[in-house]
Parts: structure tokens; sequence; C-alpha cells
């Protein structure tokens, strides 16, 4: 059977952040780490060992495979700021229109720093995540 790796661990979040190579990809982490923590409402917890998560659910598939994902969250990767929001949230395009010099994957957008990015949609992306998340998975 299929084990999850991302999965929320002890691992301690200013230790990853100190850790980061680039002194301004790890400012940027701590400038991330405050508006995840304070937008979001969750503390911040390490999900595997690159990725810091805020909240958490509990989701199952069809075919039977579930597990445990956070709700959102971001990683300071070498290359870009790789950050977790909803990719079936509803009004995700239409915010990131006006969100500033990005990138996107299936379900990561990337940033390759927070000066790129308009902070105030970052805050609504991240809000809007959590609310259709939970919306989803009560």
């Amino acid at each position: 059977m299929y084990e999850l790796k991302t999965k929320e661990n002890d691992r301690n979040v200013i230790e990853f952040i100190e850790n980061v190579e680039s002194p301004k990809k790890r400012e940027d982490a701590y400038k991330l780490l405050d508006i995840f923590t304070e937008t979001s409402g969750f503390e911040a917890k390490m999900w595997g060992p690159t990725i810091i998560g805020f909240g958490s659910y509990h989701y199952k598939y069809a075919t039977g495979h579930e597990g445990d994902a956070a709700i959102v969250g971001f990683s300071p990767r070498k290359a870009k700021i790789s950050l977790y929001l909803s990719p079936g949230d509803p009004n995700r395009e239409a915010l990131l229109k006006e969100f500033g010099k990005h990138t996107t994957g299936v379900a990561c957008v990337y940033v390759n720093k927070l000066s790129d990015i308009d902070v105030e949609v970052l805050k609504q992306l991240i809000q809007s995540s959590v609310d259709h998340i939970q919306g989803i998975y009560k």
C-alpha cells in the first residue's frame, strides 16, 4: 500500500528556516511564517522535511486512498518559494491575476521572492484556501 511521505512531524520550524542557505529566502520565509500564521489562524508545523504547513484535514478519495494534508503552507526551496494553496478554490484564478509575478503548478504557486507579489492578495489567497478546504472537509 502507498505510504504518504509528506506527514506532519515534530521538526522545529524555526530551525528549518535558520538552515535555509539564501539570506534573502530565509528573510522571506520568516515573513511568510508570520503572514500564514496570522492569516490562517493555525500554528506552523513541519510537513515532511521541507514544507511548513498550517492546519490539517483528512481526505479520502473514491479509490480508497486517504491521508492527512496541511490546509495551506509554503516551502522556501532553492529555486523558488513554493506556496501550497487549494487548487480547487473557486477564487484562486481571479486572485492570481492580481497577485504579481508567479508561476503555477497543479497545487503550487511559485514565486521568486516576496517583493514580486502583493502580500495583501497572498493573504486573500490563504484565507480563501482555508475557507475552501474547511468547507469541503468539515
